[in-house]
Order: C-alpha cells, then sequence, then structure tokens
C-alpha cells in the first residue's frame, strides 16, 4: 500500500524514473577509466586534469564527477573555488580494475549487454522469448553465444564470474559441511574459481572444471593457478557428453539459464554420475515463495527472459526438480548475502 507521503509526491517514481541514469553513469566512469586514474595517482585531481588524461571533454567529464559524488563513488574537496575529485573506499575496493575484489568486469557486462537487451524488455515481454536479434543482430545456435559473441566478450563473462565467486563464493560454500566430498566437480564451472574457494576450505579434496571447449582454453590460458594439482580442466557439454564421476557436483548459476524441463534432464545426468552417498550443490538467486522478492532475483528474472530461457525459481521449484531427479535430503540456506544454496544428495 503506498503512503500517504508517496501520493502527495511520488517520489519513489522519480528514484526509480531515474535508476537508469545511475547505473549508466557508473557504467562510464568504469569505462572510461575514472576510478584507476585517481587510483594511480593517488592524490585528489580536478576535473580539467582527469578531463585530460582521459581525452574527454572538460565539461562532460565535470558533469560525470559530479553525478559520481552524488552516487557517492567519488568524494569532493574544495581548494579555494576549485574542486579536487578522490576514489571512496568503495570505488577502490570494487571499481579499479587492479583491486583483489574488482567488479569492474561485471560492471561492463552489465553495461554492455545486460543493458542492451534491456533496451527490447518491452518486446520480450510480449513475446515471451529472448531478444538477440534485436540487441545485437545475431541468430544463435547454443544458449551462451548471447554471452560469446566474440572472444574479448567471453574473457570479459569470465572475469566478472570470477570477481562474483571472490565476492560471495565463501558464504555458499561454508553453507554445509562439504568435508565428506572428497572429488569435487564444477559443472559449468567457468573460471574454476568457485571450485578453488572449496579447496581452500577442504585442502584435501581434487576438483574437475567441466565446461565448453572455448571456455576451459580460456580459462587455462588466463587464469592459472598455483593450486593446478589439484584442478583439472576437462572439456565438454555437461547435457549430451559424458559426465565425470565425483562426490558432489557444483552447479553455481547454472539452472536459472534453462527451462524447467532441460534443468531436469542436467539434474537426472547429475543424479546418474554421482557416486551413492554423493550430492549436488545449487548455488541460485531465490525468489520468494510468492515471488513478491527480492527486488535483485526478480530484475535478474527479466534478464534471463531477454537472454536465456530460463529464469529465476523459489526454493520448493528447485526442491522439487531435485527430487524429481531422485535426490533426497534437501537442505536449504539463505545466505543473506547476493546467492543462496542448496545441498542434495544421492
Amino acid at each position: 500500500m503506498s503512503s500517504s507521503e508517496d501520493l502527495q509526491y511520488p517520489r519513489l517514481l522519480l528514484q526509480y524514473r531515474d535508476g537508469f541514469l545511475a547505473s549508466k553513469a557508473m557504467f562510464a566512469a568504469c569505462e572510461l577509466g575514472v576510478f584507476d586514474l585517481l587510483q594511480d595517482f593517488g592524490v585528489p585531481l580536478t576535473s580539467a586534469t582527469i578531463a585530460e588524461h582521459l581525452h574527454c571533454s572538460a565539461d562532460g567529464m565535470e558533469r560525470l564527477l559530479c553525478a559520481c559524488v552524488g552516487l557517492k563513488l567519488l568524494e569532493i574537496e574544495m581548494n579555494n573555488t576549485e574542486a579536487f575529485y578522490k576514489n571512496t573506499d568503495l570505488s577502490t575496493i570494487y571499481l579499479t580494475k587492479s583491486s583483489p575484489k574488482s567488479l569492474y568486469s561485471m560492471m561492463m557486462f552489465f553495461s554492455n549487454t545486460a543493458y542492451k537487451y534491456s533496451e527490447f524488455l518491452v518486446d520480450g515481454v510480449r513475446e515471451g522469448t529472448s531478444q538477440d536479434e534485436r540487441a545485437f543482430g545475431i541468430s544463435r545456435k547454443t544458449l551462451f553465444e548471447a554471452v560469446y559473441r566474440s572472444d574479448d566478450e567471453l574473457l570479459n563473462f569470465m572475469h566478472f564470474m570470477k570477481s562474483v565467486w571472490v565476492l560471495c563464493g565463501r558464504d555458499v560454500i561454508t553453507a554445509f559441511d562439504l568435508s565428506s566430498f572428497s572429488k569435487v566437480c564444477d559443472l559449468g564451472g567457468n573460471t574454476g574459481e568457485l571450485a578453488k574457494q572449496c579447496l581452500l576450505e577442504h585442502p584435501n579434496s581434487t576438483a574437475i572444471i567441466y565446461d565448453l571447449p572455448k571456455v576451459v582454453q580460456t580459462a587455462k590460458k588466463h587464469f592459472r593457478s598455483p593450486d593446478e594439482h589439484q584442478v583439472q580442466f576437462l572439456e565438454g557439454d555437461f547435457l549430451e557428453d559424458p559426465i565425470p564421476k565425483a562426490d558432489l557436483y557444483i552447479l553455481a548459476r547454472i539452472l536459472h539459464c534453462f527451462t524447467s524441463e532441460t534443468s531436469l534432464k542436467l539434474l537426472s545426468r547429475v543424479y546418474n554420475s554421482c557416486k551413492p552417498g554423493g550430492a549436488v550443490l545449487l548455488v541460485e538467486n531465490f525468489l520468494n515463495e510468492d515471488k513478491s522478492g527480492p527486488l535483485t532475483a526478480q530484475f535478474m528474472s527479466l534478464i534471463m527472459l531477454l537472454i536465456t530461457e530460463g529464469k529465476e525459481k523459489t526454493q520448493s521449484e528447485y526442491t522439487e526438480l531435485l527430487t524429481s531427479a531422485g535426490f533426497r535430503d534437501i537442505e536449504v540456506k539463505i545466505t543473506g548475502k547476493l546467492y543462496d544454496a542448496i545441498l542434495a544428495r544421492k
């Protein structure tokens, strides 16, 4: 129910109206290198100096910097009548490329891919189908060609996924006691970052990262790690090719890309490959049972409509899929962070 204040003056609606501008201002500052430049210099800079180094117009840069101050991504210091800008701690930690916790690639994916698709949300809702043709003029043969449009897009997406698990991987890995599983297989594991975090918690385990050939080749080239003796990358299509035997299978942000029918097919294949006493760990963004929230999951479900054939689901919908595939002893953990987890045993 709307408050009387909202009905007198629609403050909330006006905030929503400007929401896309907040996103694009942050994306633009990332893409232009504002936060990286300020980090490299280590001292506050004027808008004119920032514009000169980044080859931008002085007027345009000053307006962008002011917006970033309003968004609390930059701080402003006045020296007489001249303004100097510096990063906030938040921007230094999460928006500079050099930071170990950088979310720069995530921001670029949302700016260059998700935002482009969102322009065709009306068409997607009307038609109930992905909007590849309108957004990028492509007619894909496979689900992930929308993301892997080029080598550069693939690499950025992989950096994006790595940053997600650096940010919240430990939350889902430690949601359950996984110490009894000595062999882990991360299906669609991308860079292997989530499986590697599992190994940090359970150093006596080994992990297989199973993904499409192009993804595996890119991971080996750009995401090598010191724990290679514990991590094996295997090429394959988990919907068609044999799935490696393991004690624990990880499906992190996989099922939300597919229809329920395809998800059940995949879970059944996992169940058949799973060793007795083994389990599957699902990592997803759960909708409330009445689908009233959370807003992040609701927004992501719209993005899934535009890019994939899947959608976000409730705990009970995932539980029903797991039960239909044969899994039992299903446990759910709400982390309070970006993603939640379900563990189901064979």
